[in-house]
């Protein structure tokens, strides 16, 4: 009896880990989309931890790389993909962009409705804000003898080789349009050219042009003047409270960067619990005092250090002034991409 009990028992033994194995569930996953770094590697890692989801980051370079890998799949491979506006507009009109379950994200009730409602997505059904920014004009008043109070301000002959700004085409190309009262997104050639000579003029005051760590040029005193990112801009304030900021007079640029799901994402479900854990008030604040852009979260504004709040104040008011760059002909953008060339050589840049 005893031999017989002791079979059975080592059969037993050898059966249950196999059932056990075959029994277990795979781990579940959620494969995110963007750029590098731009979701904090602490807020995936507390997500996981929480809910059990394992987070499979993949990253792009371009907003158009992104749209050319959603296309290429059919909106499949990715659960969570977090872009530009203008793309987010494109991938739309592709039908690359699924309608948002909202009762799978009960916090979507935390966004500020100043961040809603915009061109890329008018009727707030297919996206989540995540990064709005206003680039700005910042400046030492220590080592500037004339008053700035918008890009025209940036044509004065005291500030030769003593500005840094943002490289990017349409920002840059924008800024001219906007001292002569145009739109960023004007598509009449003439107006466009207008504004390239004008910024030609402009290359003598150009000390450099960077996207990453503009404001390290400001604090380290190799520029006086810049015009930064949102988060460069929060950056160059922490490091120096004594900048002052400048809101052009000729009217803001105005952008946001949000998330949607794929129209075919494999992990949807996943998608929808990891956008409502960020929109809690605390991890919202979390990811802001990161990634140093607007918060666009009301729910976690009272958990923003006064700092961070002081550095970053757009208002309301503001935001009507401001305007997106928007997609433009392919003349007006063959066109941007030509006078963007020469005044980059104008520079030496």
């Amino acid at each position: 009896m005893k031999k017989w009990l002791c079979i059975a028992l080592a059969l037993v033994l050898c059966v249950l880990p196999l059932a056990g194995c075959g029994a277990q569930a795979e781990k579940e996953e959620l494969i995110v989309y963007t750029w590098t770094g731009y979701i904090p590697d602490d807020v995936i890692q507390a997500f996981e931890e929480e809910t059990g989801i394992n987070v499979i980051y993949n990253s792009f370079e371009t907003n158009e790389e992104m749209l050319a890998k959603l296309e290429n799949t059919n909106g499949g491979e990715y659960d969570l993909v977090l872009a530009s506006d203008y793309i987010i507009k494109l991938a739309g009109d592709k039908g690359l962009i699924g309608e948002l379950d909202k009762e799978q994200i009960p916090n979507l009730k935390n966004i500020d409705p100043l961040y809603q409602g915009f061109f890329y997505d008018p009727e707030n059904k297919l996206t989540v804000p995540y990064a709005p920014g206003i680039p700005l004009i910042v400046y030492d008043p220590s080592r500037v003898s004339c008053e700035i109070t918008g890009y025209s301000s940036l044509w004065d002959p005291s500030l030769k080789d003593s500005i840094a700004v943002m490289d990017s085409t349409r920002v840059i190309n924008g800024f001219a349009l906007k001292t002569l009262g145009e739109s960023f997104n004007t598509e009449d050639l003439d107006k466009i050219r207008q504004a390239g000579d004008k910024l030609l003029t402009l290359a003598p005051n150009i000390r450099l042009l960077s996207v990453d760590q503009t404001h390290e040029y400001l604090l380290n005193e190799e520029v006086s003047v810049a015009l930064l990112f949102t988060s460069q801009v929060a950056l160059a304030l922490q490091g120096n409270p004594n900048l002052k900021v400048v809101y052009p007079t000729e009217g803001l640029g105005f952008g946001v960067d949000a998330m949607f799901v794929p129209s075919q994402a494999p992990n949807a479900d996943n998608a929808y619990a990891f956008l409502n854990y960020i929109l809690d008030g605390k991890v919202g604040a979390h990811i802001s005092e990161q990634i140093l852009y607007l918060c666009p979260n009301q729910a976690a504004y009272e958990f923003l250090p006064e700092a961070f709040a002081d550095s970053l104040k757009i208002t309301g008011s503001d935001i009507p002034n401001g305007e997106f760059i928007m997609d433009v002909s392919a003349d007006a953008a063959e066109l941007h991409n030509q006078i963007y060339t020469a005044f980059k050589a104008a520079c030496g840049q």
